[in-house]
């Protein structure tokens, strides 16, 4: 029975309180212009003033740190690698020999194609001498057949020596040309048991980036031995959505920035841009050259990119938790402090800048609602803070960036 005692008891100062905060805000509401006997009930609210600002439009991208140029060193014959003369990080100069083969079968060639060139040679002077001893023994029996001496099938004979002759002369003579061009062909693959690092653009050192094998390994033509990259200039590799692709241009600036160094930016430009999209993502792959003489950035890290697309000063702003739609329209509730309501302007909205959204028509001017405008219609009553709902009914001469008070 105590308990049940003590429960009503509760019960009836719940009641009492709860009547009495109801009475206390319903004088409050007679009293501001709100209550039920003065038409809808007024909705609270928190404002924020329109001011003027220089707006950005300001894309922000994603993407990877690549090398400005990178290239493989291998080798174009067989062989086992006898000498590595380069590591992972060492600078290499253009020219720089950076690795050998073992030679010695290709040295091997190289003599082997000398000597048959030898052999070639003296073939071509025993051809050569037996051509002139053919010329000068058809030359005497063209002579002696004008002298009736000889007869005409002695002369044929010697004629057909002499031809025979002229023609093993000039297979010698190619033999000779087979076994320079062989030999030289030996001397190539020679040299190529010395791997040099060469590229045609830039004559400044790189690096090596990746080491692939180790000395005493097999390799066969065009097998990878190091990577080397170019990387006092790194390009930043990023993709851009359809929205930003017509806004994209060849020679925007562009601040780099990866979370190895925080908040700092790198400048770089932005020099290429894919002519289409991926079907697949609908994105379109941009490029942007970073210099990177301390050599900081490193290919391989991810980077965020700001890429400026416009900039207007002095432009009017409204926040940009103002804006609402009504039928389709997009607008603001600009505050009548004096009527106390609010009044739905439909606005072209521009740039908009975080916090802050260009207006580019109509003028507009005074205290627009940034809390509560869901809730409203055009010309609803509003309940203001009680910072900004003092006896002024003009806009605030201070023009104050933060947003009023909630009551």
């Amino acid at each position: 029975m105590k308990k049940v005692v003590v429960l009503l008891i509760l019960i009836a100062a719940a009641g009492l309180v709860g009547w009495r905060v109801y009475v206390r805000v319903s004088q409050q509401g007679d009293a501001d212009g709100w209550g039920r006997g003065r038409g809808p009930r007024a909705v609270a609210v928190e404002v924020a003033p329109v001011e003027r600002r220089t707006v950005r439009d300001v894309g922000e991208f994603t993407g990877t740190l690549m090398p400005h140029s990178q290239f493989i060193a291998a080798p174009k014959v067989s062989g086992r690698l006898e000498t590595l003369r380069v590591n992972i990080g060492d600078p290499v100069r253009n020219g720089d020999l950076i690795a050998e083969l073992d030679s010695e079968e290709y040295a091997q060639q190289v003599a082997q194609a000398r000597a048959e060139l030898e052999v070639s040679k003296a073939s071509l002077a025993d051809a050569h001498s037996n051509l002139e001893v053919a010329a000068r023994e058809f030359e005497r029996a063209q002579e002696l057949r004008k002298q009736q001496v000889a007869s005409e099938a002695e002369l044929d004979q010697a004629r057909a020596r002499h031809r025979a002759a002229e023609a093993l002369h000039e297979v010698a003579q190619a033999q000779i040309r087979q076994k320079e061009a062989e030999l030289r062909a030996a001397q190539v693959r020679l040299s190529y048991t010395r791997i040099h690092a060469a590229w045609i653009d830039g004559q400044g050192p790189r690096f090596v980036a990746e080491r692939f094998v180790d000395e005493g390994a097999m390799l066969r033509a065009n097998d990878p031995i190091v990577s080397i990259v170019d990387v006092d200039t790194v390009l930043a590799v990023i993709y851009v959505i359809e929205r930003d692709f017509p806004a994209i241009r060849i020679g925007q600036p562009v601040a780099i920035m990866t979370d190895a160094y925080g908040d700092r930016e790198f400048e770089g430009a932005l020099v290429r841009r894919a002519p289409v999209l991926r079907e697949e993502s609908r994105q379109a792959r941009v490029e942007v050259e970073v210099p990177n003489p301390d050599g900081l950035l490193a290919p391989g890290m991810f980077v965020r990119a700001r890429i400026k697309f416009a900039e207007h000063a002095d432009a009017t702003v409204a926040p940009a938790a103002s804006l609402v739609r009504r039928d389709d329209q997009q607008g603001v509730f600009v505050v009548d402090p004096a009527a106390k309501t609010a009044r739905f302007v439909p606005i072209e909205v521009g740039i908009i800048d975080g916090e802050w959204a260009e207006v580019r028509s109509p003028a507009l001017e005074g205290r627009v609602v940034t809390l509560g405008q869901h809730l409203l219609e055009d010309g609803a009553s509003i309940m203001l803070p009680r910072d900004e709902a003092g006896p002024a009914t003009q806009p605030s001469a201070q023009g104050g960036k933060g947003r009023g008070g909630r009551l």
